[in-house]
């Protein structure tokens, strides 16, 4: 067992014992769970039902447009160099987004916004300016509200991000992946370490409140030595938070996937000896744990929320907005209110055509029971906090918390003994060693969850 900072111990033993399939659980029940079948009435309904809860509102926005493939990416995207093809894009998102919010209390406060892709910054300055009018012209945003985007950073000039800053953007986010040149060759996304460097200089100059970017482990060519090179250059370019993502390879899910070396992928071996380097170089340079693969300054408001419990989880990640509700717009995107989860049609064509008729473009959903949304409770605080006060589940929903999963604490027994898991009488406490293997916590809680190999990542 290694022991590291930041509250999270490495034991290899253990991990590749618990190195099963598990959902993400960016939301519960899981994205698997959507269906069709699920109308536009419902989702009418559970909006109407979320004005009378007149809870605050997060709200995303889906620009699936990107100029190159990037063969390691599993979003869902257009690859595009006509810059045309966001025209129609964005005036079919207008619409939905008029449509949408005529059904929305107005006096529903933003408190989130985040941009995400595909490229955002496909987009040019004034198209950039068209949806952000779209935006402000249908909701109510909060002052403080957290505006956040991705960009590529091989596509902007200082220019652009000085915009994005000064129309009211005040978090961005952008990927690495990794600083060595033979792997950006090899996943098609070379971007030097000047211009990394670059873009930072320039967000920094304008003053945004959190930067993120993004690392991927498990890529071609990578080694322990040449990605703790990486590590320690994005240390230097000192981001607020870094996010760190397990490359699963899945050529069959995504074919652009097919274009990788598979002989040059690290073996599984080599993949937890970068990960635990990779722990241990953003703990010792005191980034915190946050979970899963997200990092954070001790200051920043994700570790301020996990310390006061009030982290969240939702398909963006890690959020610091607890109890609000999400609304995605443009295609692909999933809308989460309290009872039911939405997704918008995935091809153009067909999300083109439900706009244009005025009905909201929705292709799949799920209604939650009221077991989904206590179990959601129980698990996004799992997921979240790393701990569980019973006693706070069993006074919001009127149960009795031993009782009512009896099952699932039996079933808990076996981590308690291999020391991932504390139980006490009030308490389900994620330990250090734990904190690694919580989605294995986490899934025991999940009653949908029958043949996770079939849909979701391996936990490590």
């Amino acid at each position: 067992m290694v022991f590291l900072s930041s509250g999270v111990k490495f034991d290899l033993n253990l991990i590749q014992k618990y190195d099963t399939a598990a959902p993400r659980y960016t939301s519960y029940p899981t994205a698997a769970q959507l269906a069709e079948g699920f109308t536009e009435s419902e989702f009418r309904a559970a909006i109407a039902a979320s004005n009378q809860r007149k809870s605050p509102l997060s709200l995303y926005f889906h620009i699936p447009f990107c100029q190159s493939a990037c063969y390691f990416c599993g979003c869902n995207t257009v690859i595009s160099n006509n810059k045309n093809i966001a025209k129609p894009y964005l005036e079919n998102l207008a619409r939905e987004i008029k449509n949408t919010a005529s059904l929305i209390d107005q006096n529903r406060k933003v408190l989130q916004i985040h941009w995400g892709g595909g490229t955002p910054n496909y987009l040019d300055c004034e198209q950039v300016e068209f949806l952000w009018k779209q935006i402000t012209r249908n909701f109510n945003l909060d002052p403080q509200a957290e505006i956040s985007i991705e960009i590529n950073p091989r596509y902007v000039n200082e220019d652009y991000i000085f915009f994005l800053r000064e129309i009211g953007f005040n978090r961005i986010s952008f990927g690495i992946q990794d600083f060595n040149s033979k792997v950006q060759v090899a996943v098609n996304r070379i971007q030097p370490e000047e211009m990394l460097f670059n873009v930072m200089s320039w967000i920094k100059a304008a003053q945004f409140e959190s930067v993120n970017v993004d690392l991927i482990y498990g890529l071609p060519y990578q080694t322990l030595h040449t990605f703790r090179e990486t590590v320690q250059k994005t240390v230097a370019l000192d981001p607020d938070r870094i996010v760190v993502f397990n490359f699963a390879y899945v050529p069959w899910l995504k074919p652009a996937q097919k274009n990788i070396p598979v002989e040059a992928l690290p073996q599984p071996q080599e993949k937890l000896e970068i990960l635990q380097m990779t722990i241990e170089e953003l703990t010792k340079s005191q980034y915190l744990f946050i979970g899963m693969d997200h990092f954070a300054k001790p200051n920043d408001e994700l570790a301020t929320a996990q310390r006061n419990r009030t982290l969240q989880r939702n398909f963006q990640g890690y959020t610091t907005h607890a109890g609000t509700d999400l609304f995605g717009f443009g295609a692909t995107s999933i809308s989460m209110l309290h009872d039911a989860y939405v997704q918008n049609h995935k091809q153009l064509k067909e999300y083109y055509q439900a706009v244009g008729s005025d009905t909201l473009p929705i292709s799949k959903g799920v209604k939650l029971s009221n077991d989904d949304i206590l179990r959601r409770d129980v698990i996004m605080s799992i997921m979240s906090n790393f701990q569980l006060h019973k006693s706070e589940i069993a006074e919001k929903y009127g149960i009795n918390f031993d009782e009512y999963f009896a099952l699932e604490l039996e079933l808990l027994e076996p981590l308690v003994a291999d020391g991932l898991v504390n139980l006490s009488t009030n308490h389900i406490q994620i330990t250090d060693i734990g904190r690694l293997l919580v989605r294995n916590v986490a899934v025991i809680f999940d009653t949908h969850n029958q043949t996770p190999e079939k849909h979701f990542s391996r936990a490590i």
